[in-house]
C-alpha cells in the first residue's frame, strides 16, 4: 500500500456501471456508510468531489470492468488518488448471498480502508491505444475462424471437395471455390455466394488491421519500439505476437521476477497442497488471456 492511501482518513468504494455509481465511504477510524447513487457523468463525480471534501483526505477506487479506465482518468485529472482493483481478487465472505450495488460499494471502501485489494495496471495513453488495435485484429482473426467453419462445413456437408490435394484456405483452394463449386439450387448457391464474400471481406479487414499496427508501431514512443524489436529475437515471436505482448503487458520492468510476469498471464501450474500432500495441476488460466494466448502460441 502506497504512502499516500496509509494517511487518508476516507476511502471510498466505488461500483461503477455504464449509467450508475454507486458510492460508499469508510472512515479510517470509524462507520462504513452509503452516499447513495449517482450518474456516470463527470458533473456528478464533481459534485461528489465536494461533498467528500479536500481531496487530499481520501481515496477512491473500483473494480476493473467494461467501462475501462475512463473513470480512473476523470479522478485523476481532478488531483484524486484512484487505484482500478482486481474483481476476482476482491475478498468475499464464504456466506455472504446478497449482492447489491450498495454492498458492493460498501466492501469495496472496507476492503480498500484494509489494504486487502489488489491493483491493476492502468495503461498509459499509448498502451491502449495499441491495445485496443491488437484486440481488433485478434476478433478479426477469431471472425475470419468462424467464417472459415461455416463454410468449410457448408461444402463438406453437400460433399464438395477438390479433385487434387490443396491446403485449405489458401488462395489455390479460394480459386477453386470460386470456380468450380456451384449448385443448381439459388438458395445455395445464394448461401455459398454469402459466405464465401464473408472469407473475402475478413481477410481484407485482416490486412488493414496489420497494415494499421505497423504504421502505429512506426509512430510509437521509442521505448516501445525497442522492446516489439527485441522481442523477436526470440524463437517463435514474430511481429504480432511481440505487439501483442508489448500492448497486454505495458512496462516488462514493472515484474520484478519472471513468476510475476507468468503468473499475470496465468501460465503457471495451478496447487491444491496440505499438509504433506503436494498437488499440481493445469496452469491456472487465471491472468490476461489474450497474453496467455500468443505465449503459448508462440
Amino acid at each position: 500500500m502506497s504512502k499516500s492511501i496509509v494517511e487518508a482518513r476516507r476511502f471510498v468504494g466505488l461500483d461503477v456501471h455504464a449509467e450508475t455509481i454507486a458510492v460508499s465511504v469508510a472512515e479510517k477510524d470509524g462507520e462504513v456508510r452509503s452516499l447513495g447513487v449517482i450518474p456516470n457523468r463527470l458533473s456528478s463525480i464533481r459534485k461528489l468531489m465536494g461533498k467528500l471534501g479536500d481531496a487530499s483526505t481520501w481515496r477512491a477506487c473500483y473494480e476493473a470492468g467494461p467501462t475501462g479506465y475512463t473513470l480512473y482518468w476523470q479522478l485523476t485529472r481532478l488531483g484524486i488518488e484512484c487505484m482500478v482493483v482486481a474483481p476476482s481478487l476482491v475478498p468475499v465472505k464464504a456466506g455472504d448471498r446478497v449482492k447489491t450495488d450498495r454492498r458492493d460499494a460498501e466492501r469495496l471502501a472496507r476492503s480498500f480502508r484494509a489494504g486487502e485489494l489488489t491493483p491493476v495496471w492502468v495503461p498509459d495513453a499509448a498502451h491502449e491505444a495499441l491495445r485496443d488495435l491488437v484486440r481488433a485484429r485478434e476478433a478479426a482473426k477469431a471472425d475470419q475462424l468462424r467464417a472459415r467453419h461455416r463454410l468449410g462445413k457448408f461444402l463438406l456437408r453437400h460433399g464438395r471437395r477438390p479433385s487434387e490435394r490443396m491446403n485449405a484456405w489458401t488462395e489455390r483452394h479460394l480459386d477453386w471455390i470460386r470456380r468450380e463449386v456451384k449448385f443448381e439450387q439459388f438458395a445455395q448457391q445464394a448461401t455459398l455466394e454469402d459466405y464465401l464474400a464473408e472469407v473475402d471481406h475478413l481477410g481484407q479487414r485482416i490486412v488493414r488491421l496489420e497494415k494499421a499496427i505497423n504504421e502505429a508501431i512506426e509512430g510509437a514512443p521509442s521505448t516501445m519500439k525497442a522492446v516489439v524489436s527485441a522481442l523477436q529475437a526470440l524463437r517463435g515471436v514474430g511481429k504480432m505476437t511481440a505487439v501483442t505482448i508489448v500492448a497486454e503487458v505495458g512496462q516488462l520492468s514493472r515484474f520484478a521476477k519472471a513468476r510475476q510476469l507468468m503468473g499475470y498471464s496465468g501460465t503457471v501450474a495451478s496447487e491444491n497442497s496440505s499438509g504433506e500432500r503436494t498437488r499440481r495441476s493445469a496452469i491456472t488460466k487465471t491472468g490476461n488471456a489474450h497474453l496467455r494466448r500468443v505465449l503459448v502460441e508462440a
